[in-house]
């Protein structure tokens, strides 16, 4: 048995749960063969990546599948990554949260920088930022309450050659009160149909939105935060498109109710680019953020 920091042997602690037993040290239990959970938030630049879902295609790299592999090299073992959600090739996140089990027993009183392991294993433009470890009823997808989106748009007379990547870039002014008016019918229950993008077959349609609101984030540069209870395949962009499409045409901003109540993608308009999108938090349940143990 090996000694601690301190040159003491560290204290094993056992206690019985009806026919099972404990095994840990203070504030650190383990059934013995059962996994453990961790849970960790992560950035990223989306551009050059197919997207967060892994592909068939070998030529394809996806975000999740650079993260399994730093992941199994760090724990010489195989790895399934789950996330709160997908996100489209382009699209950038600041934290997106996701969570994965391991044979590995971690103490989290040894403090142990399973970040600073990760990171040096993935390119620069994927970087983890906190870790847990999580309860087992803790799931990244399943567990998520809501999430938090955000879109970018670079608007002047001429494009960046630094933000090209990070936001659209539309030439002629933009009416920020056309928008504004607009985001407003957004909020509450609505049938989203008429902003789903084929591909990504659901039941239910309905999603709850919390918070719509345009403003302008510095001089040129104008965003748009959205907050809902889920949100279907490239929703938030054909929202944006569709209500730069309003304010480009000259179309009353309550179009957009028409727009919703008529359930039919047709009458949309076109999404807006991948680059301008940008995935900000993910909302949990109170009780499971206060039972994950930060490493």
């Amino acid at each position: 048995m090996s000694r601690s920091s301190t040159g003491l042997r560290p204290i094993y602690l056992f206690c019985t749960i009806g026919s099972r037993y404990l095994v840990g040290t203070v504030g650190s239990w383990y059934l013995p063969g059962m996994m453990t959970k961790v849970r960790f938030t992560v950035a990223y630049d989306g551009t050059g990546f197919c997207g967060w879902q892994k592909q068939k295609q070998e030529d394809q790299i996806s975000v999740a599948h650079v993260i399994e592999r730093a992941l199994e090299k760090v724990f010489a073992e195989k790895i399934t990554l789950f996330a709160s959600g997908r996100t489209d090739a382009g699209v950038h996140a600041l934290n997106q949260v996701c969570h994965f089990s391991t044979h590995r027993k971690i103490d989290p009183a040894k403090k142990w920088d399973l970040c600073w392991a990760l990171n040096a294993h993935l390119p620069p433009s994927i970087v983890v930022k906190k870790a847990w470890i999580a309860p087992e009823d803790f799931h990244a997808t399943l567990s998520a309450t809501h999430k938090t989106y955000r879109y970018l748009i670079l608007n002047r007379p001429r494009p960046s050659a630094h933000l090209n990547r990070y936001a659209e870039w539309v030439r002629m002014p933009i009416d920020i009160t056309h928008l504004q008016e607009s985001s407003k019918i957004l909020s509450g229950n609505h049938d989203f149909k008429s902003f789903q993008s084929v591909g990504t077959p659901v039941k239910d349609t309905v999603r709850e939105i919390y918070q719509a609101d345009w403003e302008w984030r510095r001089p040129e540069v104008l965003q748009f935060t959205v907050t809902g209870n889920g949100f279907l395949k490239q929703m938030v962009r054909n929202i944006v498109g569709t209500s730069l499409m309003l304010e480009r045409k000259g179309q009353k901003p309550s179009k957009i109710k028409e727009i919703i109540e008529a359930q039919d993608r047709r009458q949309a308009g076109p999404p807006a680019p991948a680059q301008g999108l940008y995935l900000m938090r993910v909302y949990y349940p109170q009780d499971l953020d206060n039972r994950c143990i930060e490493l």
